[in-house]
């Protein structure tokens, strides 16, 4: 664990990709915040990085609303005095045929996806120090379109903007913004029947799924000093799918 006494917290860390995230960012050495909706969840994962020897916090977090995500970063600077690395994760995608889309549908998956990268960033700035790291989870959904989640496509184009946007604006502190937009990834999310999961994989030139693993490999590359010339980008990690 070469990285000493730096600070790293992920939003949607009680599972799926934001775990492995978390997971791999404390084997780097990091002190780790997890925060999440489920106290239990997070709770769990806590305890299993404090098990293998990782200074980890729990928070539970909705992180659409500003109280709460106030919350988590005066906790975490209770804990830890500093935050290095910010990776906004959390996200929904509730699968909703557009005519049909209620304003409530619209409302919960921009505040959950969207404006929650917008308040946590902005928290996180208040004690995040130069050389500082914000990630965050996109989507080939920003990129491409899918039925049903015009709602979600819309929020992860948001993040797109975002990034290019508050990169420049925290170029002068020296702290990059980027993100990650991941294709199919297996999650507990994630569930399709056997079939629409053949389709998928069909549809993918590296002819498999991908593993949380892969997304949090992207995301330690951008936290590292090896990626200390690269802001405002989004790197794709789909198995090739968006290049047909």
């Amino acid at each position: 664990m070469p990285i000493t006494n730096k600070t790293a917290v992920v939003t949607g860390a009680g599972r799926g990709i934001g775990k492995a995230i978390v997971l791999a960012l404390a084997q780097e050495g990091y002190n780790a915040v997890v925060a999440d909706l489920n106290q239990e969840d997070v709770g769990k994962v806590a305890e299993e990085l404090k098990s293998g020897g990782v200074k980890a916090l729990a928070v539970k977090c909705d992180v659409s609303k500003k109280a709460e995500v106030e919350n988590l970063f005066s906790e975490t600077a209770k804990e830890f005095g500093r935050i290095d690395v910010l990776v906004n994760n959390a996200g929904i995608f509730p699968f909703v045929p557009f005519e049909k889309m209620q304003e409530s549908d619209w409302d919960k998956v921009i505040d959950v996806n969207l404006k929650s990268v917008f308040i946590c960033s902005q928290e996180a700035l208040k004690i995040m120090p130069e050389g500082g790291r914000i990630i965050n989870v996109s989507s080939i959904a920003s990129f491409i379109g899918f039925e049903g989640l015009v709602h979600y496509c819309a929020s992860k184009s948001g993040i797109n903007g975002i990034i290019r946007a508050l990169a420049l604006e925290l170029a002068p502190k020296k702290i990059t913004v980027n993100g990650v937009a991941p294709g199919a990834i297996n999650t507990p999310g994630a569930k399709s029947t056997e079939e629409a999961r053949k389709q998928t994989i069909a549809a993918i030139p590296l002819a498999r799924m991908g593993e949380p693993e892969d997304i949090a490999n992207a995301v330690i590359f951008l936290a590292s000093d090896k990626s200390s010339y690269i802001t405002g980008q989004t790197i794709v990690v789909d198995g090739g799918w968006t290049s047909r």
